[in-house]
């Protein structure tokens, strides 16, 4: 069976700097289009919003004067429908849900949604940022920015949070044995080019979108955005994964394909919608529109 080529891009990659960073949700997007399909869109966007920019991104489509060309992108009957998918991740629930699945002995999806709900209110919002910071550091071998802490400096912290009254508390103290889980994944970090950090949530998403295409039996060759993460080893352990499903991984510049352009669109304005969500500020219209487009297994623990 021929496979069936997907054109993916991203928004919001910062690699493994989860907290503390520019952006609070990472979007990766898949698009079925031919190219043929995806020149068209492109070009009906162009004529739609009407700018002289040679390179049209996510932000042109979000601006409020350009709200229709958004919702038409978007619409049950648009361009996109049954042909678009979007994994998201909330990157501070990434983060919880990873130092729950590492640190834990018999750490459960249900304890890491517990904790990261219930933790900023417990230790305070700042203790609390604090500790996800030095968590994500103590699993970088080489931390560029932010907090950087030693194993044994975080223990004691979560040590420290572990004496707080309650189920935050109470969860918190689960975490506290897994120094040697902790020193287990630095060896194996440093010796393995290709094991895909904890950290990271491109390779996950990846693999629901291939995922997704894939259902219906169709193997899947991706066709990517140039992308650092993305490297050799990776896509070796991406095919090993995914089997029979992904075909290939061919990288490209964004600007050479128009495939490519449109998930750039669909990632960019999804990040942004998804975000104000988070933060309290989302539009009921534009969330309805991006839900068909979601992915149920995206890392999400919030409502609507």
């Amino acid at each position: 069976m021929s496979p069936v080529e997907i054109a993916c891009d991203e928004s919001g990659s910062e690699g493994e700097n989860l907290v503390g960073g520019e952006t609070d949700v990472f979007a990766h997007a898949g698009v079925r289009l031919t190219l043929g399909e995806a020149e068209a869109c492109v070009r009906e966007i162009r004529a739609r919003i009407g700018s002289p920019a040679e390179e049209y991104k996510a932000n042109h489509l979000l601006r409020a004067k350009h709200r229709p060309v958004l919702e038409w992108l978007l619409d049950p009957a648009g361009p996109l429908a049954g042909r678009g998918h979007v994994h998201l991740t909330d990157k501070t629930f990434f983060a919880v849900r990873a130092a729950v699945t590492l640190l834990a002995a018999h750490g459960t999806e249900e304890l890491a949604r517990t904790l990261h709900r219930a933790g900023p209110a417990a230790f305070g919002a700042d203790r609390w940022a604090y500790f996800l910071a030095a968590f994500t550091s103590v699993l970088r071998l080489k931390p560029r920015r932010g907090v950087t802490t030693s194993p044994p400096e975080f223990f004691a912290l979560a040590r420290e949070l572990a004496a707080v009254p309650g189920e935050a508390g109470e969860i918190m103290g689960r975490l506290c044995d897994g120094g040697e889980r902790v020193a287990a994944y630095r060896t194996r970090l440093a010796s393995d080019p290709g094991l895909v950090p904890v950290l990271d949530p491109l390779v996950p998403a990846v693999i629901h979108t291939v995922r997704h295409f894939s259902a219906g039996g169709t193997p899947v060759a991706l066709v990517h955005d140039e992308q650092l993460a993305l490297t050799g080893e990776r896509v070796l352990q991406l095919k090993a994964t995914l089997g029979h499903r992904l075909a290939g991984v061919r990288f490209v510049d964004s600007r050479s394909d128009a495939r490519v352009q449109v998930a750039d669109f669909l990632a960019g304005v999804a990040r942004r919608i998804a975000s104000d969500e988070l933060n309290g500020h989302g539009d009921a219209r534009l969330t309805g529109l991006l839900r068909a487009f979601v992915d149920t297994g995206s890392v999400w623990n919030h409502p609507g």
